[in-house]
């Protein structure tokens, strides 16, 4: 039996071509979220873009037929507008809100027609909350749910023959046939009888073998890895045949230093990028950088300060070294045009060729906002972005639905890029005992 899913407005300002995704059945847009839309679609910011783009939609549909009656999609649903009824509603809900419009339409349509089912669907968890307690089916919408627990780490530990640690070191390289592994894949190879006897590596896809994880004598500017999770991350940044490099974990692990030092490395040093690039969202995407008194550059301290702090301890780690960075600080290298500090406010439409961009604090992006970033790169560019899921601040993505998350599934196949998951602080102890017990 076919299905009546009626969407709620934050729906389809999170992606507004949720219109096509319920397959063959019934969508239902009550007359209130246009309304609503209507109110997002002059803001400069990423709701303001989708609701224009719903709006453009809707309209075009109506060429194909009365909205009010029913249209036929492509994939055969029947998407209609429905107006909102009188019904009557608890007591405690019977204010005058869009919220309970809404839920009044859902049930209005359940009375209707008892034997249909009708879903509900909104990201608001309050609102499925109450039409839950109102007896409705209640769903989120999630086209790109990937579980926290089961997101790709990005590496493994394998049990191995002790003949293969040895044949590893003698050879620089391992063919494990056995083995399933996604291309930029790092393992953690242990010796079955003697555990203490071990090797590192990373899956190389084209030559179809485990080759030796790259670790630099040096460090990064004054940086070593304190874990081997911190040394995969070093080989994936300095490595310039992946492209894209994804960082998840808590808070302290190291995400947003290891991604600068290695961005300095290369820019600064190796000269293989003419730029180091860095940015983060001014929450929400889109939104301006507001009233704060000041130019341009006073009022983004606040929002980049945390990248500033990053970049200053670097410059205090590395001053002993004769390299072209140390002891110039970090504005002498803004001056030089050899580092910038953005928000990703004004991304939408450039192309950046031949620089090392760091996206910090990725997983407040939704899956079109992280689209949009990538898609900016240009030749030459490699793309670091670097989140933890369990902290976000976007009302319309949840550590399941993020952009991070979804980058990490979508590209774990993909041979020019490479991730891994942090989970040991390295910060303080403190602030690990904060992170484990808070």
């Amino acid at each position: 039996m076919r299905k009546a899913f009626v969407l709620d407005t934050n729906v389809l300002l999170f992606d507004p071509q949720a219109l096509q995704k319920f397959g063959s059945n019934d969508v239902i847009i009550p007359i209130t979220v246009i309304e609503e839309i209507d109110r997002f679609k002059r803001e400069m910011s990423e709701n303001g873009r989708n609701a224009r783009q719903f709006s453009r939609l809707m309209d075009s549909f109506r060429k194909e037929g009365k909205l009010s009656q029913g249209v036929k999609l492509a994939n055969g649903a029947l998407l209609t507008v429905e107006l909102s009824p009188g019904g009557p509603l608890p007591g405690d809900l019977s204010g005058d809100s869009a919220d309970n419009r809404i839920i009044a339409t859902a049930m209005n349509l359940r009375k209707a027609q008892p034997k249909r089912p009708v879903v509900f669907v909104t990201k608001d968890t309050n609102l499925r909350i109450k039409a839950d307690a109102l007896g409705l089916d209640a769903n989120d919408y999630e086209p790109t749910h990937v579980s926290t627990e089961e997101l790709y780490s990005g590496f493994a530990i394998l049990n191995v023959p002790p003949e293969a640690v040895d044949e590893f070191y003698a050879q620089k390289k391992i063919q494990l046939k056995e083995a399933r592994l996604h291309p930029n894949q790092y393992l953690l190879m242990k010796d079955s009888t003697n555990p203490h006897h071990t090797a590192m590596g990373r899956y190389n896809a084209e030559i179809d073998c485990v080759v030796p994880v790259y670790k630099p004598a040096e460090g990064l500017w004054g940086i070593f890895p304190k874990n081997i999770e911190q040394g995969f991350a070093i080989d994936m940044l300095l490595n310039d045949e992946i492209k894209l490099v994804s960082l998840v974990g808590k808070a302290g692990t190291g995400k947003t230093l290891l991604a600068i030092a290695a961005g300095l490395v290369k820019t600064v040093d190796e000269g293989v990028f003419h730029r180091l690039l860095v940015s983060r969202p001014v929450f929400p995407l889109g939104k301006d950088i507001g009233f704060l008194p000041g130019d341009i550059e006073e009022k983004l301290n606040p929002w980049m300060q945390p990248i500033y702090d990053n970049i200053d301890f670097l410059f205090g780690a590395s001053a002993s070294k004769a390299r072209r960075g140390a002891g110039k600080g970090c504005q002498e290298l803004m001056n030089q045009g050899l580092l910038n500090i953005e928000p990703l406010t004004y991304i939408r439409g450039r192309s950046i060729p031949q620089q090392f961009m760091i996206v910090d604090e990725a997983q407040n992006l939704t899956p079109h906002e992280i689209k949009t970033i990538i898609t900016r790169a240009g030749d030459g560019t490699k793309i670091v972005l670097t989140g933890d899921c369990f902290q976000i601040d976007n009302p319309y993505v949840d550590s399941n639905s993020n952009g991070l998350t979804h980058v990490v599934e979508r590209f774990k196949g993909e041979g020019i890029s490479g991730h891994v998951s942090l989970s040991k602080g390295e910060r303080s102890k403190l602030s690990e005992l904060a992170s484990n017990l808070l």
